[in-house]
């Protein structure tokens, strides 16, 4: 299979790179620095820039017909929502959420008429549930997992499947994207935030962006997969304590499994 990834150049985009060029597909690696790329051995690289529609029209241009897309490209962004920009978070909703149907939009057409495809789109434990600080970034995965949602619902008829990857919280992570501490009315949030994957995730510590590539193989390449996949230890505990528990109920449980008393 000829399979695009965007935001190939580091952690899990470079993992999955990897992953799926040794398990035998034709992987076009892209990012918005394809320098970043040199390393990784694969089909094609690329420069493509999911907020930027003349990018994303020149990369497909150039990479030909595709079987699947891995929508991995993702911007962070942390801090109480009460102080967070609105121009950053607007910023990394077109990075996290609209660049990947902007991508979508463009090859769909094409999977649509030969009764094919494959979407992987990248969300997060993050998001379905949405813990303090993190806000901004939950908040584009939430909106991405409607888009994917939908997409699933729309897009089957015609023979595309989609499906939703829900990593846990796993080392190296993303570029740090921006931080807004809140100032002194915060300071104590984030104290006690400190440390909070440790606590998730176990004594083992976070596994590494292998596991999550590992998964996205999977979800390719069988058929079967279903519509949303948690990745990690900690992600299946949270994501089905949530399912289970009402609001008030899972509250309580994930404040005492951290320790939170704000």
């Amino acid at each position: 299979m000829r399979i695009l990834i965007t935001g190939a150049a580091r952690a899990i985009g470079a993992a999955t790179a990897v992953e799926l060029a040794r398990a035998g597909h034709e992987v076009v690696a892209t990012a918005r620095d394809p320098s970043l790329l040199a390393d990784l051995d694969v089909a094609q690289r690329l420069v493509l820039d999911v907020t930027d529609a003349g990018s994303i029209r020149s990369a497909l241009d150039r990479c030909g017909s595709l079987d699947a897309i891995v929508n991995n490209a993702a911007v962070n962004g942390k801090g109480p929502l009460e102080a967070f920009p609105m121009d950053r978070l607007r910023a990394m909703f077109e990075t996290n959420t609209l660049g990947p149907l902007a991508l979508l939009q463009e090859v769909l057409p094409e999977w649509r008429r030969r009764g094919s495809g494959v979407v992987v789109n990248m969300s997060s434990i993050e998001g379905r549930v949405a813990p303090p600080i993190d806000g901004p970034y939950a908040s584009t995965k939430f909106a991405l997992e409607a888009l994917s949602e939908t997409l699933h619902h729309e897009l089957a008829h015609f023979g595309i499947r989609v499906v939703i990857v829900e990593p846990g919280y796993f080392a190296p992570g993303m570029k740090a994207g921006h931080h807004a501490s809140g100032g002194e009315a915060y300071r104590a949030l984030w104290d006690q935030l400190s440390g909070i994957d440790a606590k998730v995730t176990g004594p083992g510590g976070r596994p590494g962006p292998e596991v999550v590539a590992a998964a996205i193989r999977r979800a390719i390449e069988d058929p079967a997969t279903p519509l949303r996949v948690p990745v990690g230890e900690d992600a299946v505990m949270v994501l089905t304590a949530r399912s289970q528990l009402d609001d008030a109920s899972f509250e309580a449980v994930m404040r005492q499994t951290l320790g939170l008393t704000w």
